[in-house]
């Protein structure tokens, strides 16, 4: 891949009267442009679900009866021996079974709690890998690895690796776009570009009707005026950044004025939802207390990729107070509410994409940092667990109706065909067409990689393969 300073080389050739399809491409020709990925991809989009705060994996993708036998008992002999949680001891805590129950979906009798009704009626698009796991039990380290392969901020995410190796089919519209619902317990970090030019970080769309703020120009305000200052504060910038090289929020900065300009052209149409029909709203639970906001941005993720948008990244769970991680006290009323919260708006994003005829050329992933313990926090909670948990894959050519690896019979540990967020990252990577060794980054003397030495047990040839 190309260097930081080969793209930056391209960038001091008329600058000043460059837009943002000239800016872009000189300063960082991944973000604006289509570039050809290692081999013929199976997808061209990616939606990432990301259930903010820790889903437990044994009360909706992962049924353990054993669970249930055993429940209000102690895990039996050295089960537990050294795992660490946030909260709970192993050793004293008692095995709590789901209060959920589990049905067999679809053709292929895929098993699936009751918590996704909706989920359950695409039971046989969905590819569920029951067998992740990580090394980091709280939420921030946990989001980080899993969405930069580091369990420390300053790493590129998994979006600013997707759109740096391919970039962008639409130079009107940013080529990462993330959608959450307050604040997260990473922050920014797990939506940041890292050692990669800042240009390519996720570009945040708020919650609620009016996604972009401040689209339009100020009254009184001509594009071609605009244009005009914009080419003026491009020249002086140039200038200026000139003598810092390495200051790549700056020339990010450049590229976000420009981007704000060619947004006013596609980006009103492109977030406004009034355009679609009664009835598809309604399909994403729109105008309903429980489902209006995640459904609001599923609908919109689905407009997005439509336009050419690379990579949006949707957050459920980051308010407090509605929150994935009420789990530690409240199991049933947190998951009760998330999961109605989600379901349905993820259900219908399934069924649209479907209908537009983008499910095939769109990866839908379905992930949380980590699952929850087995065994009981308190007397109605889950602790966090990385140890084992289940993320589902959609789309893209992917076979689904099957579940893939498995956690011990309490849902303890993964134990077979286990996959770590680095496997997962490289098959995310491969279905968009690049080799994840392949795609690098020179820093600090070192041809960097999101998988760094990992990857090895990327899976994308059993998501493609129609035997189980």
């Amino acid at each position: 891949m190309h260097s930081r300073r080969d793209l930056l080389s391209r960038a001091g050739k008329g600058f000043g009267s460059l837009a943002l399809a000239g800016l872009l491409e000189q300063e960082a020709a991944a973000a604006t442009g289509a570039r050809p990925p290692h081999f013929a991809p199976k997808a061209k989009n990616v939606i990432f679900l990301f259930m903010h705060g820790g889903v437990s994996h044994v009360d909706t993708f992962d049924p353990k009866p054993a669970l249930r036998k055993y429940d209000g008992q102690p895990l039996p002999g050295s089960f537990g021996e050294g795992l660490i949680t946030s909260r709970i001891d192993f050793r004293k805590a008692l095995m709590r079974g789901s209060p959920w129950e589990f049905h067999r979906c679809g053709k292929s009798g895929l098993e699936i709690s009751a918590l996704y009704p909706h989920i359950s009626e695409h039971a046989d698009d969905i590819a569920v890998i029951r067998s992740c796991h990580g090394d980091a039990f709280d939420h921030a380290p946990a989001i980080y690895l899993r969405t930069s392969g580091s369990q420390f901020p300053g790493r590129p995410s998994l979006g600013s690796w997707s759109v740096y190796g391919l970039g962008s089919e639409n130079q009107n519209l940013p080529s990462f776009v993330v959608m959450s619902d307050g604040a997260m317990k990473s922050g920014s970090g797990a939506y940041g570009a890292g050692y990669l030019p800042a240009v390519f970080q996720g570009t945040v769309f708020r919650s609620g009707q009016n996604p972009v703020l401040h689209l339009n120009s100020p009254k009184g305000v001509s594009p071609e005026s605009q244009r005009v200052t914009l080419d003026l504060i491009a020249r002086m910038n140039k200038r200026h950044f000139a003598e810092r090289e390495e200051d790549t929020a700056l020339d990010a900065r450049i590229a976000s004025y420009e981007l704000a300009f060619r947004m006013q052209s596609e980006a009103p149409d492109a977030v406004d939802i009034s355009k679609e029909s009664d009835a598809t709203r309604k399909l994403y639970g729109i105008g309903e207390p429980a489902t209006d906001d995640f459904g609001r941005k599923c609908l919109l993720a689905r407009r997005l990729v439509q336009r050419g948008v690379r990579f949006v990244q949707l957050y459920c769970g980051t308010n407090l107070g509605d929150d994935w991680d009420d789990a530690h006290n409240d199991l049933l009323g947190s998951h009760n509410k998330m999961c109605k919260k989600s379901d349905q708006p993820i259900a219908a994003l399934l069924k649209d994409l479907k209908a537009h005829g983008l499910l095939d050329s769109t990866l839908v992933v379905w992930s949380s940092e980590f699952g929850r313990t087995p065994l009981a926090e308190g007397k109605n909670g889950r602790d966090h667990h990385p140890y084992g948990f289940s993320t589902w894959m959609a789309g893209a050519g992917i076979q689904g109706g099957r579940s893939l690896g498995a956690t011990d019979e309490f849902g303890l540990r993964a134990v077979d065909q286990r996959k770590d967020v680095h496997d997962m990252n490289a098959s995310i990577l491969r279905l968009l067409g690049m080799d994840h060794t392949k795609l690098t980054y020179r820093y600090q003397s070192r041809d960097q990689r999101l998988t760094d030495v990992h990857g090895e047990g990327e899976f994308t040839d059993w998501l493609l393969n129609n035997k189980a």
